[in-house]
């Protein structure tokens, strides 16, 4: 039996070793050399376009959890991360060239693998896994469009940033729709002149990231981020995403200044976005400045905000947990075109993928692994988050499922980890 894997990524490659080791025979294509991405420069698989970091190894982080769980599951990725370390503190940062030469070696190992050189603008025939990364080429976007729908392939990211609904103060905030319409789907945080003023100040002169060059001003067309917006004048906010018209305090009637808005993220209810506030603010002063709007205080971040170039699908309308395609069981979608975000983020919905798809071909029950380990809880979010308002996913220690009360974070999350991998190894026992 044989699978085609569209992508030498980071999914691609945690994918074809995962049914490789099976003696699976697998075709994997690859547009390097022949053509490069943008952003690409390696000839060799599994590049590393951005950072050299793969996030903590502490198990008390959502990183180092995720890839814990990742060895546990013989993650080739992980591993040969883990042999091309370099220095990092607690992080796992890598010599980015020895890690794509390894992984392009062991996989090469291979006798079962076929490597197809060149751009493809159609999918073969039988098995496939699509990973083609968040740069995916003009050509294939266009036959995937087709495949998907073009009203769910997205090709820029304007991501706002996501909350616990448990950090947020409510003796602030309020539930309630503007004009009282709806089913108080909203949670809404005021501001009074003299707050706003404070917050405008910071938000102007925060810290940006530094975009790549290919990722230009049309980013911005669709979203724009609020820091620009903001820098148009001092109440452009106010006749945005800030405006306060028709929302006051459900129990004393009292209109506000400006109001930041926060939607539902998820089924549950346990995750709101902050409407409107896409953002190339860095993580830190997202995490400032943000808490100064009224009722964010405490406010745990379960993802940041960012803008930048990225090729994804619509999940939820498209995708089962197992990231295969509704509308056709034989084709998977692996990596940051599924809907997940980041290298270990891409490494692990390829080890899942791969796993699956050997599963199918052999008859046999999918590994269904569940929302409180990582691993599961990011296919459990790409399965049911918000197909209105979808919006891609990393690691996150939010969206793991747990019946922990520990006041000391540390310790609490430790246990969440502790937790998930005892379920992982009981899984393969």
């Amino acid at each position: 039996m044989k699978v085609s894997i569209i992508g030498a990524g980071l999914a691609g490659c945690e994918c074809a070793y995962q049914l490789l080791k099976q003696g699976v025979d697998v075709d994997l294509y690859e547009m390097k050399p022949t053509k490069f991405s943008p952003a690409h420069k390696d000839k060799n698989f599994a590049e590393l376009v951005c950072s050299n970091s793969l996030k903590s190894n502490l198990i008390s982080t959502a990183g180092g959890m995720l890839k814990q769980e990742l060895r546990i599951l013989d993650s080739l990725l992980i591993k040969c991360a883990d042999e091309c370390a370099v220095p990092a503190g607690s992080a796992l940062a890598v010599d980015r060239y020895k890690f794509s030469e390894l992984v392009t070696s062991k996989l090469k190992s291979f006798k079962n693998l076929h490597i197809i050189e060149g751009e493809v603008t159609d999918l073969p025939e039988g098995y496939v896994v699509i990973a083609t990364g968040p740069l995916t080429s003009d050509s294939l976007s266009k036959s995937l469009a087709k495949l998907f729908g073009d009203n769910y392939l997205y090709f820029f990211d304007a991501i706002a940033p996501i909350v616990s609904r448990e950090s947020i103060d409510f003796n602030v905030a309020f539930e309630g729709d503007r004009y009282g319409k709806g089913n108080s789907d909203y949670i809404n945080c005021p501001f009074t002149k003299d707050e706003y003023m404070n917050f405008y100040q910071q938000l102007i002169g925060g810290e940006i990231v530094q975009l790549h060059d290919f990722e230009n001003s049309k980013v911005f067309e669709g979203c724009m981020p609020i820091e620009v917006l903001a820098k148009r004048g001092v109440d452009a906010m106010r006749y945005g995403p800030l405006k306060p018209v028709g929302i006051k305090n459900p129990v004393t009637n009292k209109g506000y200044y400006a109001v930041v808005q926060l939607r539902k993220e998820n089924v549950m209810g346990d995750y709101y976005n902050i409407v409107g506030f896409q953002t190339n603010l860095t993580y830190g002063e997202q995490s400032r400045i943000f808490k100064l709007i009224p009722g964010l205080q405490n406010a745990e971040f379960v993802r940041f905000g960012s803008c930048h170039k990225n090729t994804y699908i619509n999940a939820p309308k498209l995708l089962n947990r197992f990231y295969q395609l509704k509308s056709n069981p034989n084709i998977f979608v692996a990596g940051q075109l599924s809907g997940v975000e980041g290298y270990i983020e891409s490494i692990s919905s390829g080890l899942a993928v791969g796993l699956n798809v050997y599963n199918l071909i052999s008859n046999r029950s999918f590994y269904d692994f569940p929302n409180t380990t990582m691993i599961g809880a990011l296919s459990n979010y790409l399965e049911n988050a918000s197909s209105e308002n979808f919006q891609p996913m990393s690691s996150n220690m939010g969206i793991v499922a747990h019946n922990f009360k520990d006041k000391d974070k540390q310790v609490k999350n430790t246990k969440i980890a502790n937790k998930s991998f005892e379920i992982l190894n009981n899984m393969l026992n």
